[in-house]
């Protein structure tokens, strides 16, 4: 049953802009969002037909086809990003025993806490002895932040163990575009085992609002009642079936991501931050100095992702050219103002 105070507070996340703006009284256009991990480069939306605003969404369109080829995944539910599905999954189960990758993206903790689950967090090091007392083990592959990747043999038995009594494994998938190799989205008719996606990361269409659930039928006929009709609106479907489809798009795409983060690495490593870890879309970088930095930055228009525990920072990709020169001149001025 759902905590009556649910929400009680919403947590606050990258890409609020506006709010830096305001906060640091420097105009909207003049700064470099680094802290959302979104592709800055995304896919190019075309013209959008008229006639697609003025109808309902069809359920029976190309999009669940298209998205089960491109993920490999048996069967799939479109829905309205993976927040979504990060809220409502907690519902379908009586009271549990969850654990949580940590660090990591805070709204699974807030969600299943909230919907009055024991939960606890645990890092990779503690899942194995962790995995007997937990019926639901909540991953982030690669991980946010940190980039950590967990291969498809370990997470497959994780699964075993937890689908053995009825448990849970849920991987959420949002930055693995560029790894396709390392998803287990094909493995997901076996019951327990349920994978996010994402359109958001990869393709930029955070706005689009589209993700993906893939899961076994049971566990998705049961989402899509609690989701109701209509979770995505029909221009966003539109969108979706087109970048899923372009396969020289994405191809390129990925090429593209993996140079930048290299060279992401390289331009913080140049300024005495080099990243304890990272992946195609974001470098990240422990350090105690965290908040001074993610505060010097912001006075030069850029805005980074700062997280408390640990202290640290997540730089995602710039995108032109010279996003790529202001960074490194920030840079530059902000070593000096190091504690």
């Amino acid at each position: 049953m759902q905590n009556s105070s649910y929400p009680p507070e919403k947590l606050h996340h990258g890409g609020r802009l506006r709010a830096a703006a305001k906060r640091y009284e420097r105009p909207l256009e003049d700064w470099i969002d680094l802290s959302t991990g979104i592709n800055p480069n995304g896919w190019p939306v075309n013209d959008i037909p008229a006639a697609v605003w003025q109808r309902l969404p069809e359920e029976d369109d190309e999009l669940i086809e298209v998205a089960r080829r491109y993920y490999g995944a048996p069967s799939l539910l479109p829905i309205a990003g993976s927040q979504a599905a990060i809220q409502a999954l907690p519902r379908l189960r009586d009271s549990s025993r969850v654990s949580i990758l940590s660090p990591s993206y805070a709204e699974h903790t807030y969600a299943w806490q909230h919907a009055n689950h024991a939960v606890k967090t645990v890092t990779p090091e503690q899942i194995n002895d962790a995995l007997p007392d937990t019926d639901v083990l909540v991953i982030i592959n690669p991980n946010n932040p940190t980039g950590a990747v967990f291969s498809v043999k370990q997470l497959l038995d994780w699964h075993t163990q937890l689908a053995n009594r009825g448990g849970w494994l849920i991987v959420d998938e949002a930055f693995m575009d560029v790894t396709p190799e390392q998803s287990i989205t094909s493995y997901t008719a076996r019951p327990g085992l349920i994978v996010l996606r994402s359109l958001g990361k990869f393709f930029g269409l955070a706005g689009a609002r589209v993700g993906f659930v893939c899961a076994n039928e049971t566990i998705l006929a049961q989402l899509d009642v609690v989701l109701g009709p209509w979770p995505i609106s029909t221009a966003s479907r539109w969108v979706a079936i087109q970048a899923l489809q372009d396969t020289v798009w994405q191809e390129q795409t990925r090429l593209n991501l993996a140079k930048q983060s290299e060279r992401l690495l390289s331009v913080l490593s140049k300024h005495d931050l080099t990243p304890d870890g990272g992946c195609a879309f974001f470098q990240w970088v422990n350090t105690p100095h965290a908040a001074a930095i993610h505060e010097n930055l912001a006075s030069h228009g850029i805005l980074t992702r700062l997280f408390k525990t640990p202290q640290s920072l997540r730089f995602g990709l710039p995108g032109a050219g010279v996003e790529w020169r202001q960074l490194d001149k920030a840079l530059t001025e902000t070593d000096d103002t190091k504690p």
